[in-house]
């Protein structure tokens, strides 16, 4: 058995919409990113890739490449799993917590595990994530980004 860890931030973008764990926060302002911005499936991605010993995201999905532009990190995240198959390993669990102050988490956190859960190819009670605020305290306290930090178990197939 391996683990790996994953951490993203991202900024607070006006004209984006928000994305966290492949799921849309409809209403709310998005992540400045290259990609859809969403932090949380690049956490889950790094702390994936991190447990097989692949790299981290920037190595497979450069943020140079043009034509991952505006990609859905969802998308990635499945591209990512094949990775770990092909590498001999299947994913056992993933734990995360977003970090913010806004929006409200906890009414898509159903909805973000049963989306992570099939793209990482495990059971909707293999994935777990929480939310916490920083009490208004740096970046995030002040309402200018969400963070991530994830954490992944795989095991030989």
């Amino acid at each position: 058995m391996r683990v790996g860890q994953g951490y993203d931030v991202h900024p607070f973008a006006e004209g984006r919409r928000l994305v966290l764990g492949g799921v849309v926060f409809e209403g709310e302002t998005g992540l400045a990113g290259h990609s859809d911005g969403d932090a949380l499936t690049h956490a889950v991605i790094d702390a994936v890739l991190g447990a097989a010993s692949l790299g981290d995201i920037g190595m497979h999905f450069p943020s140079s490449d043009e034509r991952l532009r505006g990609a859905d990190s969802f998308e990635l995240l499945k591209q990512v799993t094949k990775l770990i198959a092909a590498a001999g390993y299947a994913i056992v669990n993933v734990d995360a917590t977003v970090v913010a102050e806004r929006p409200r988490i906890a009414p898509h956190v159903p909805e973000m595990r049963k989306r992570l859960a099939t793209g990482l190819g495990i059971a909707v009670d293999s994935v777990s994530v929480k939310a916490t605020t920083t009490d208004r305290l740096g970046a995030i306290g002040r309402g200018e980004g969400i963070a991530v930090t994830a954490i992944a178990l795989i095991e030989e197939a």
